[in-house]
């Protein structure tokens, strides 16, 4: 497909709005979604919008980063910066962006019994996921596993957050709550735990045995993704918590 042709001189079953009407948004690439965001490319004789929307992908995945990435914490003048990209353009994406965002986070409004780290995760989404700090929090949960609020106790620097073992019981026992899900997010969306996390968890995973109040899960939040270090891990069969 030759991008320095206008949207309308392309085939209709190569056009970006028809491909996605006919074959849905998932089949689209990231240019193609781009390319609906802009309307236009650069004008006549230069990139159409598919070709302007993978200029910007190249742009932003220099020095091997990953330009999604990029584009979410991006503002208005960096993508300015950008040959072909003024401001109705740099607007338009950055509030599809912002929708995206707020769509995601919706799941998380109706706070749901926790039976399974899904569930959790969207809970405390709109909280950690796409900080660009790293945040710990806690999530306080009754007897039956309904989740009545959670608090953050902890705000760290863009690689770490460290919480101490008294205060995060001592917070759990002053909301009152029976057992509770520990959670932090790594801003760089790499979910993989380190071994500060594990090690952390283990502590945690001790002191809820012997308190009597039970950790039932850590999770790790970033990039639109989570993992649960319970399912992960072998650490609660380590550290049996009696839940």
């Amino acid at each position: 497909m030759t991008y320095s042709l206008r949207i309308a001189d392309l085939p209709s079953d190569e056009r970006p709005r028809e491909r996605l009407m006919n074959v849905g948004p998932k089949s689209l690439s990231n240019a193609e979604l781009i390319a609906i965001l802009l309307g236009t490319g650069q004008g006549a004789g230069k990139l159409s919008a598919v070709g302007l929307g993978q200029h910007i992908l190249q742009h932003l995945g220099q020095c091997d980063r990953n330009p999604l990435d990029v584009l979410r914490t991006s503002n208005p003048r960096e993508l300015m910066e950008i040959n072909g990209i003024g401001p109705a353009k740099a607007t338009t994406i950055l509030a599809a962006i912002e929708l995206g965002k707020r769509v995601f986070q919706t799941r998380a409004l109706e706070p749901p019994t926790i039976d399974n780290p899904g569930i959790a995760a969207n809970y405390l989404s709109q909280e950690l996921m796409w900080n660009e700090q790293e945040y710990f929090s806690v999530l306080f949960l009754d007897t039956k596993n309904r989740a009545f609020g959670f608090k953050t106790l902890t705000i760290g620097t863009a690689t770490e957050t460290l919480v101490s073992t008294s205060e995060l019981f001592r917070e759990i026992f002053r909301q009152g709550a029976n057992r509770a899900i520990v959670a932090h997010n790594h801003p760089s969306g790499c979910v993989d735990p380190s071994q500060a996390d594990l090690d952390l968890t283990k502590k945690l995973l001790y002191a809820g045995r012997e308190l009597g109040v039970p950790i039932l899960d850590h999770l790790i939040l970033g990039g639109g993704n989570y993992r649960s270090l319970r399912e992960s891990t072998l650490l609660w069969n380590e550290y049996p918590q009696g839940d």
